[in-house]
């Protein structure tokens, strides 16, 4: 990925939810890396990043997210697998996957 001559940023490969991965928008930052992220199911969820990936994923609130959820607790709690770019989160919405997440983009 990067940036083309026209000066737009070129997608390359868009992750897209798998097997009971949801798409979710993050609400509010919580401290403690833990984060409120409104999900495509319609559940609202305290998520945190999995230590693997907490050094290299930056969140802001109002970024869209890939959400993982636990197998326990799973409508209240879940892991951030995934943070789509500007240009991924156009894919996505071009393509239909954000569409019950529109009021909060």
């Amino acid at each position: 990925m990067g940036r083309n001559d026209n000066g737009e940023e070129e997608v390359g490969r868009v992750r897209t939810p798998r097997d009971h991965q949801v798409l979710g928008i993050v609400l509010a930052k919580m401290g403690h890396g833990r984060f409120k992220v409104y999900c495509a199911d319609g559940n609202e969820r305290i998520c945190r990043i999995p230590g693997s990936k907490r050094r290299g994923m930056w969140i802001k609130t109002d970024s869209v997210v890939l959400v993982e959820p636990w197998d326990v607790q799973g409508d209240e709690k879940g892991d951030i697998v995934w943070r789509y770019t500007n240009a991924q989160k156009n894919w996505l919405d071009d393509r239909g996957y954000l569409d019950e997440l529109n009021e909060f983009l």
